[in-house]
């Protein structure tokens, strides 16, 4: 699949680092001339030196306009990558308002606000991409963080949104639901992450290669972890019985914080 992004504009938010600095060398490799977005502007110039991008810094929401006047005035794939992961509610403890909204900002109103801008041209041409790293939270859930389990499903819902209404009309749609994947996120998620995802943690260059892979395939889901599909099932399948099994997950991250 060498060459198949050849001279296509891409924009890959949060790419400063972990899969959204894999996805920008991924399709830099393809030959795509690649925005790398990070609110880190070191970061961002950094990978964008690496991969022979563009390094537009800032808020994801806020610099589609700066991104495709860098690419020439055409965004063919967008990568709505950057995502941030917040703790639950505990009870008895004041409800941290702000982490809510930064999570629903960043994690769901983001990508809305990046459609609601990139739709227009691609509608008209027939033809764009849209990439949502949502995360295998999106279909099932995460222990210990309620705000990411929560948005990460929004982020999915969005994405099965923008594809029923508009594959008819030429634009792609791929939603990217890894498990644990080697980056500072992870690193972060202490014993919950320790319990339930670093066990079979990949690295960033997985996600694209199955991301790429996907494409080729013209499938929406991807699944990096293959496993997330048969958990998916279960849990569509009998509710009550994968949520029993959640709970002993959570009762074994309790005795072990």
């Amino acid at each position: 699949m060498v060459g198949a992004f050849q001279g296509a504009g891409v924009v890959v938010t949060g790419a400063g680092g972990g899969i959204g600095a894999a996805l920008a060398r991924r399709f830099a490799a393809e030959g795509a001339r690649v925005v790398v977005n990070d609110l880190d502007a070191e970061r961002a110039k950094q990978v964008a030196d690496e991969a022979g991008g563009i390094a537009v810094p800032g808020d994801a929401s806020a610099i589609i306009g700066d991104a495709r006047d860098a690419l020439g005035g055409t965004v063919d794939v967008y990568c709505a990558n950057a995502g941030v992961a917040a703790d639950g509610i505990e009870p008895g403890q004041p409800l941290d308002e702000r982490a809510w909204a930064r999570s629903w900002d960043v994690n769901v109103m983001a990508h809305v606000r990046a459609a609601q801008i990139l739709l227009p041209a691609w509608l008209e041409r027939g033809s764009g991409r849209f990439v949502s790293t949502v995360s295998a939270a999106g279909l099932l859930t995460m222990i210990g963080a309620a705000p990411y389990a929560v948005t990460k499903h929004g982020a999915l819902a969005f994405a099965e949104w923008l594809s029923l209404t508009y594959r008819h009309r030429g634009v792609k749609v791929h939603a990217i639901c890894p498990q644990g994947v080697r980056t500072d996120m992870l690193a972060a998620t202490g014993t919950a992450g320790d319990l339930v995802l670093r066990p079979t943690a990949i690295e960033p260059e997985t996600v694209a290669d199955a991301l790429l892979q996907g494409i080729e395939e013209d499938r929406f889901l991807i699944l990096p972890h293959p496993e997330v599909a048969a958990y998916h099932q279960a849990r569509a399948g009998d509710p009550d019985r994968w949520l029993s099994g959640m709970n002993r997950i959570q009762q074994q991250w309790e005795e072990a914080r």
